[in-house]
């Protein structure tokens, strides 16, 4: 019987040891990670991928982790395919991350499939516990401009602004939509409250054509195209 008890709380101390270590780690990995988003804010972006790794290696299902990692490939290291095997990783960790399945989305449509890139932005809007839902809307405008579909792009840039009525974007993606369709005027009334609202230029015209301008210069394929529109519309 004593041997028995000895033993039951032998078990008990290392299961409380393992215990306090799963939850050291994870506190580790949350500091790695809270320092790789404080790099990257910071534009610090090899500083932030190498914390975001430490993070990973200490706790490999944390989903903002492998976000996050998703995120540095998509956007800064441009390696899009390397980007979504993270972003799957992350929502095999929570089919209902919306966030890492609006980053799927938006790797397609950096690859050219809009198609594929709508199921995800539509998995994304799923979810109806899905904060930015206005970031998802105005990527699958994007998606439909793209494919010619503007009825479609034109609702779901209205389902954004609805959304989140003092973002910019909103504005300005709804203004080369309009533009395509025809409907100057209102294409004019949407990107003036798009300069209005964006942080960069607060109303003022000419310099966001001056800036605009300068883009331009830099700017390929889409891009281009849609800053020529904006200076096009802009003349309005």
């Amino acid at each position: 019987m004593i041997k028995l008890k000895i033993l039951f709380l032998i078990l008990v101390i290392i299961s409380l040891s393992a215990s306090c270590a799963t939850t050291a780690s994870i506190n580790k990995s949350d500091a790695h990670y809270k320092l790789g988003i404080a790099y990257l804010n910071s534009d610090r972006v090899q500083q932030a991928f190498v914390e975001f790794h430490k993070a990973y290696d200490l706790n490999p299902h944390n989903k903002e982790i492998l976000n996050a990692i998703g995120i540095v490939y998509l956007l800064h290291l441009d390696e899009t395919k390397k980007a979504i095997e993270w972003f799957e990783k992350a929502v095999k960790e929570d089919p209902s991350f919306s966030e890492a399945y609006n980053n799927l989305g938006y790797s397609y449509e950096k690859l050219g499939d809009f198609e594929k890139a709508l199921s995800f932005y539509r998995k994304a809007l799923s979810n109806p516990l899905y904060l930015t839902a206005e970031k998802a809307y105005i990527n699958m405008g994007n998606a439909y401009y793209r494919l010619g579909k503007n009825d479609a792009a034109l609702q779901s840039y209205k389902e954004a602004i609805k959304r989140a009525p003092g973002l910019s974007l909103g504005y300005w993606r709804l203004a080369l939509c309009l533009n395509a369709m025809g409907r100057y005027g209102e294409a004019s009334t949407a990107i003036t409250e798009a300069v209005k609202l964006d942080p960069l230029y607060h109303g003022d015209r000419e310099k966001a054509v001056e800036d605009l301008r300068v883009k331009k210069l830099a700017a390929k394929g889409y891009e281009e195209k849609d800053i020529a529109d904006y200076l096009e519309i802009l003349k309005y």
